[in-house]
């Protein structure tokens, strides 16, 4: 999880939300590592598993990551869970629970679905206080960043 929060530091710095990822071998080695990259990108699928995923993939020259880890900041998005099913991703590690978009058992439980051909291991809560502090930092600093923006423009003009 250190090396998924290095990543998800490395987003931030970026500009977009702190979430990093990484995809580990059977053997411990890092296929892959990825943080969310949607601002950087203009990509709404560059989030942190995706890239994390395709990664991987590409240093094993194959779509199949059966065996592999996938460690996150966050709990995975619906697009990133059926990403990591269909990626046959034998073990999916998260931090912080995402109680308005998460899919691994907040709002959707894609990874568990029976009616899938694929269901990894779930480990959830993995220095969850940390991951959640680190995003809600950074979404106080967004906040009063805005805030600040709207309060220093000039109001509308007098009336006529």
């Amino acid at each position: 999880m250190g090396l998924a929060l290095a990543e998800a530091a490395l987003a931030e710095a970026a500009g977009d939300v702190p979430v990093g990822a990484v995809v580990v071998a059977p053997d411990g080695r890092v296929l892959g590592r990825g943080h969310n990259a949607r601002e950087a990108g203009g990509d709404p699928t560059a989030h942190a598993e995706v890239v994390a995923l395709r990664a991987a993939a590409r240093e094993l020259g194959a779509w199949r990551l059966d065996g592999t880890t996938l460690v996150v900041t966050l709990e995975p998005c619906t697009m990133c869970a059926g990403a990591l099913v269909l990626a046959r991703v034998g073990r999916l590690v998260y931090g912080a629970v995402d109680d308005k978009a998460g899919a691994v058992g907040s709002l959707w439980d894609v990874v568990r679905d029976r009616r899938l051909n694929h269901r990894p291991e779930v480990i959830s809560g993995v220095r969850a206080q940390e991951c959640s502090e680190h995003l809600a930092a950074f979404f106080v600093a967004r906040r009063s960043a805005h805030s600040a923006r709207t309060s220093d423009s000039p109001g509308p003009g007098p009336d006529l």
